[in-house]
């Protein structure tokens, strides 16, 4: 089944409902969505945050603050 189809489906079903409260859980829930979407989208980075992104690594790298790959293996 498309997600249109699941769309309509959803619609016709919730119109048919005559709980105030099944009612005000969905109104909660699609304002819990809204704000739980916002949250996550993602933005990408300036040109400016990548350069500062690589020379903390650079650096990082040059000041012995890395992990070898058989270290992260081994951990996880």
């Amino acid at each position: 089944m498309d997600i249109q189809t699941r769309k309509l489906n959803f619609i016709q079903d919730f119109l048919k409902l005559q709980s105030e409260e099944a009612i005000a859980q969905f109104e909660k829930l699609m304002k819990n969505t809204k704000s739980v979407d916002a949250k996550n989208k993602l933005q990408p980075f300036t040109v400016d945050e990548l350069n500062e992104r690589i020379s903390k690594s650079e650096e990082d790298f040059e000041n012995g603050k890395f992990k070898t790959t058989s270290e992260l293996l081994s951990k996880y």
